[in-house]
């Protein structure tokens, strides 16, 4: 079943003080099975993150439309996208966005606060996020007290706890060393196979040998895809890298 599909996506940027347009980017389209694990690649500037806005509903297309399972996200009112977002879609960002002066805890729960979610079902919710993201211990420490693989794992439990339709990743391994990145990608996988539909924005070959399906953008534009299917995670990786290399190229794949 199709849960997210992007249709001839266009955004253009207008310079502040003059007519001068960027093209961030030009019809855009694919979509994502639900419990898919998809990663977007792509040079910089090659219109990733704008994309990864757009779906997220921060920022509006120009043109084009995205779907969340078959809902047009265009048609939410202003009044109500907050509360979409938090409770629809799942954020993982790079620099993890927590609170300091919160716990741990208080970090997690922070959107089912928002909503007024009663103090029983948060706690009910609390418990298996956190012992399955191996967190529990640390849960009435402050962000300043874990360390930074850690703090990712909370972001992640945050993300989860809403129980969203889709997790939006953005280079949600940017801040962290190689074994806590493999680590956060692990456990990012094992949540894949339990359902959970994830889109992850990543420059990372490693990272991206985690999903199931690679977009490759450029210009604006998914020039390219390639499947898992049954390859380890080293020769998907391969393919991945090899697949940038002609990217960056802006050469033709030869087949």
């Amino acid at each position: 079943m199709t849960l997210l599909e992007i249709k001839n996506l266009k955004k253009v940027y207008t310079a502040r003080f003059s007519n001068q347009q960027t093209e961030a980017l030009a019809a855009v389209n694919f979509s994502v099975e639900e419990g898919e694990f998809v990663s977007i690649m792509g040079e910089s500037g090659s219109g990733k993150t704008t994309l990864l806005n757009i779906i997220s509903t921060l920022d509006d297309a120009t043109g084009g439309e995205v779907f969340l399972d078959g809902q047009p996200l265009s048609r939410i009112k202003d009044r109500e996208v907050s509360a979409f977002r938090r409770n629809t879609l799942g954020f993982v960002f790079q620099d993890f966005n927590l609170l300091d002066n919160f716990t741990i805890k208080d970090n997690i729960l922070l959107p089912l606060v928002l909503s007024k979610t009663p103090v029983a079902e948060m706690e009910a919710r609390l418990t298996p996020v956190v012992r399955n993201l191996g967190i529990e211990a640390h849960i009435n420490k402050f962000p300043y007290e874990v360390s930074g693989g850690q703090k990712q794992r909370v972001a992640v439990a945050r993300a989860l706890i809403t129980q969203p339709k889709i997790i939006l990743a953005d280079e949600p391994t940017g801040a962290l060393d190689s074994k806590a990145s493999q680590n956060l990608m692990e456990t990012l996988r094992g949540i894949n196979e339990t359902g959970q539909t994830i889109l992850m924005v990543t420059h990372s070959t490693r990272a991206a040998s985690y999903s199931k399906r690679v977009l490759f953008i450029r210009d604006g534009a998914v020039y390219h895809e390639i499947y898992r299917g049954h390859d380890s995670a080293d020769v998907f990786m391969d393919r991945i890298a090899q697949s940038l290399k002609v990217l960056s190229s802006r050469g033709e794949r030869d087949e």
